[in-house]
């Protein structure tokens, strides 16, 4: 019996405690002033990426597979030739659509074949871009489905955008603090909320034909890119006296 009493007692003295995490409701709150800020920062793009496609078409499906391996197999190799290894090279789509005769009151009527094998190209030296685009519409590439733009390193330009972010937050909450009668506290927190993203591919350009020898090599430029930053921050108020 005894030990049941002290058993009984050990689990009751726990919460005859008050809880240490317990909010005080007496206790009177700090007042804080919230701000977002916003950074942005310029980089130029070092990298580029580059969707090719070859677009096929013949009588029967194997035939335009057949003429489409062929094909492809060309633009590969041209691109390979630039010094662009295996690893930057790979199949991002491959479709056999059949191509249809609609009649009224009739089945459709399968008249031929489109096969479309598509490759991403990822370019390290942006001086090859135009060099890889010409060599594969010369090698029988008649789709560019996308080209876009990136930077490999954005360190640098996200810490510039960031201590940006910070100083206009700063600059807006001492403004705040001031137009309420007081000054700014001391920095009580900080959120990032978004940062640099690669762009997406350009929309689809379709391009067909062969490039003759005496061409010009197509012209790129790649501009800059701008690197956002977005954040909120937390102040301390300082009520004047």
């Amino acid at each position: 019996m005894v030990k049941s009493k002290w058993a009984l007692l050990a689990l009751l003295l726990p919460f005859s405690r008050p809880l240490s995490g317990q909010v005080d409701a007496s206790r009177p709150t700090v007042p804080e002033i919230f701000v977002a800020g916003r950074g942005e920062s310029r980089v130029s793009p070092d990298r580029a990426t580059i969707q090719m496609s070859v677009q096929s078409q013949q009588p029967t499906a194997a035939g335009a597979a057949a003429e489409n391996a062929q094909k492809q197999a060309a633009v590969i190799s041209e691109i390979r030739a630039l010094g662009i290894s295996d690893q930057l090279i790979s199949t991002t789509n491959y479709n056999v659509t059949p191509e249809q005769k609609y009649r009224p009151n009739e089945a459709p009527m399968v008249t031929g074949y489109v096969v479309t094998n598509t490759v991403v190209v990822e370019i390290r030296k942006i001086s090859q871009v135009g060099q890889v685009i010409d060599a594969g519409l010369s090698h029988g590439a008649n789709v560019i489905a996308g080209l876009s733009f990136y930077s490999s390193n954005t360190e640098g330009a996200r810490h510039a955008a960031i201590t940006e972010a910070v100083q206009s937050a700063r600059s807006d909450a001492e403004a705040a603090a001031k137009a309420a009668g007081g000054t700014l506290g001391e920095l009580i927190g900080i959120s990032i909320v978004g940062g640099y993203q690669p762009p997406q591919p350009r929309p689809m350009m379709r391009m067909s034909g062969a490039v003759a020898a005496d061409q010009m090599e197509t012209p790129i430029s790649p501009g800059e890119q701008t690197v956002i930053v977005e954040l909120t921050t937390r102040w301390r108020f300082v009520a004047g006296r």
